[in-house]
């Protein structure tokens, strides 16, 4: 298949999405995907479909993202094993886009945490465009691929680099973000750093789990603007996390601050338990800088205003990469190219 049937290939499968949403086609399916992981809720699942529908698949970005790379004329098609997470929805798509528009077969194992809507939205494809059902196959064991793409928790990645390290490969390991505020942030920009944060309840490597802070911070303007995340408590899984978390710094007297639906404390650490977030003081820029970037292989984004030259996503921004935002900074289509 050619550069321009995949593109309207993906193009169309945007519109589709898009038009699901709208007129309330896909509850079922959503439905189906909130039996099959707790976490998942309606909010998210639509969440990921839109951002998929309006950043991934839409005509103008798909031309100008392949635009920047040389295919070949005659690719040589390899077997690509793409082994997918599963701790928000269809965190795997972009993978999935990439190795098909760089000409290969995806052989994928899904996440039995996210099996549905990867699924369903595979089989929407496949029925726009009828020639890639011989390049994508879902399996339950990989076997006689040439290349892998495997994305899991730290603790996996041991695993990966055993079982996939001879092979050309892309593993990544669990990562998080942080926020950067300098104090002079707008209520909007606060709220923005809001869905950064509880987007997907945290559970997401471009979840925000950690701020920095000046020194002598004003914390009270930030915690009014997160005010309407207070539905956060209403879903089950996260107030059961909130109240097990506030216990705990209860009982062992850590100092925190506490908003009803987000518990938060000073903490070295970039990673957070869910319903807590972490800050740490910085006393200068460059500091902050020095210090963020000895930390670069732990952080997928830092959240902030990106005019200041020391956050590479802005405020809200996060959770809706574009087809150029690879995960971990590594170029997944130009490896795909040169393989």
């Amino acid at each position: 298949m050619n550069l321009d049937r995949a593109i309207h290939a993906f193009s169309s499968l945007g519109e589709l999405i898009t038009s699901e949403l709208n007129n309330k086609t896909n509850e079922g399916i959503i439905s189906k995907a909130c039996q099959e992981n707790p976490w998942f809720n309606e909010h998210a699942c639509t969440q990921a479909l839109s951002s998929i529908a309006h950043h991934l698949l839409n005509k103008e970005k798909l031309m100008a993202w392949t635009e920047a790379y040389e295919f070949p004329a005659r690719p040589l098609p390899q077997t690509v094993a793409i082994v997918m997470a599963g701790n928000i929805p269809l965190v795997g798509w972009h993978d999935l886009m990439c190795v098909l528009i760089s000409g290969h077969t995806a052989q994928v194992k899904l996440s039995s945490k996210d099996e549905v809507l990867p699924k369903y939205l595979i089989e929407k494809l496949i029925e726009i465009e009828p020639s890639l059902k011989e390049n994508i196959h879902v399996v339950e064991m990989l076997r006689d691929f040439d290349a892998v793409i495997a994305t899991g928790s730290t603790n996996t990645t041991r695993y990966f680099e055993y079982y996939f390290g001879k092979y050309p490969h892309i593993i990544r390991k669990g990562r998080v973000s942080v926020g950067v505020l300098a104090g002079t942030e707008s209520h909007h920009q606060m709220y923005l750093l809001g869905k950064d944060i509880f987007s997907y309840f945290g559970l997401g490597c471009r979840s925000v789990s950690k701020i920095y802070v000046p020194r002598g911070y004003d914390f009270i303007p930030l915690l009014d603007a997160f005010a309407p995340f207070s539905a956060e408590v209403d879903f089950n899984k996260y107030d059961n996390n909130y109240t097990y978390q506030k216990s705990i710094m209860l009982i062992n007297k850590v100092p925190h601050l506490d908003t009803g639906f987000l518990l938060i404390r000073e903490d070295k650490n970039l990673a957070s338990a869910v319903s807590v977030l972490h800050y740490e003081f910085y006393d200068n820029d460059a500091a902050l800088k020095s210090e963020l970037d000895t930390l670069k292989d732990s952080i997928q984004c830092i959240v902030g205003d990106v005019d200041k030259g020391i956050a590479n996503v802005a405020f809200g921004q996060s959770q809706s990469p574009e087809l150029w935002d690879y995960a971990d900074g590594v170029d997944t289509m130009k490896f795909l190219l040169s393989l």
